[in-house]
């Protein structure tokens, strides 16, 4: 099983860039064309929240015509730059989604079973794991106790060195911890939001956040930096799953680069025999 997870796509109304410098849009179809191009195809592709950056009708349409071409089937979580009722209003047609309330639900029938998780606050840059949404996650969890599961969640529930993006991180993240730690076949807990690729041990598993396809936070540690963003290489993960050796996480990039054979020295073409 291959699961692609693209985050924080923030698409813009056509011609617009994010903070005005960032071609979103087009990074986006960027990734999109690569996805279409791997082989093997992944069976789903997962999109981590901050879907469009001001949560407006016009974005959300945006995002349907950019995200139309995919051959996978299409899970979408919400981020802190979303708003589920213009969401809806666009995608009102996506079966796995609640008609109202938090945007989170259960992908079954693969040999990994994925959970949906809402972080967003509205109005706000932070996330939460309130009691309603604990509690929606634990009986989610209980459902299949045996089964091999993965989170998905756009705010990550862990202190990243990032300490401008830190702030702006998942609550009730104590909470979370000791629910997930009960339950050892979470193999991965899966987020967004901070536009790098990051790994961590956490709650008893690995916690991840992907890249972004379009700009990336700065690598900045030192607790006096703000927020940056730096055009690094734009990418997402490719989560592989084997039942002998569990869950596998890829960085992908995106972007045309050289590829040479290792016998014959000769530049070669990736993904040559698939589908375009």
């Amino acid at each position: 099983m291959i699961i692609a997870q693209i985050s924080d796509l923030h698409v813009q109304p056509a011609g617009e860039r994010a903070y005005g410098i960032v071609d979103t849009n087009r990074h986006l179809q960027a990734a999109v064309q690569q996805i279409n191009r791997l082989s093997p195809q992944p069976d789903l592709v997962v999109a981590t929240g901050d879907l469009v950056d001001q949560g407006s009708l016009e974005e959300y349409q945006q995002l349907q015509a950019l995200l139309a071409p995919l051959n996978a089937p299409l899970y979408l979580v919400m981020g802190n730059h979303d708003d589920r009722a213009a969401f809806r209003q666009v995608f009102p047609d996506l079966f796995y989604v609640p008609a109202e309330g938090f945007v989170q639900y259960v992908v079954e029938d693969w040999p990994l079973r994925l959970i949906m998780l809402d972080t967003l606050v509205a109005g706000e840059g932070y996330g939460n794991i309130d009691r309603d949404r604990l509690t929606w996650l634990g009986d989610r969890l209980a459902e299949a106790p045996d089964q091999p599961t993965v989170i998905f969640m756009h705010h990550p529930p862990f202190e990243s060195g990032l300490y401008g993006m830190d702030r702006l991180r998942c609550r009730g993240d104590v909470a979370l911890a000791q629910l997930i730690q009960q339950y050892p076949n979470v193999q991965r807990v899966a987020c967004g939001h901070l536009h790098r690729s990051i790994q961590t041990l956490w709650a008893g598993t690995l916690c991840t956040v992907a890249p972004s396809p379009a700009h990336q936070v700065a690598l900045q540690l030192a607790a006096d930096q703000p927020p940056a963003l730096v055009m690094e290489p734009p990418g997402y993960h490719l989560h592989l799953w084997h039942e002998g050796t569990g869950l596998i996480t890829h960085t992908a990039f995106v972007g045309d680069f050289d590829a040479y054979s290792y016998k014959t020295r000769e530049k070669i073409t990736l993904y040559e025999s698939a589908k375009e």
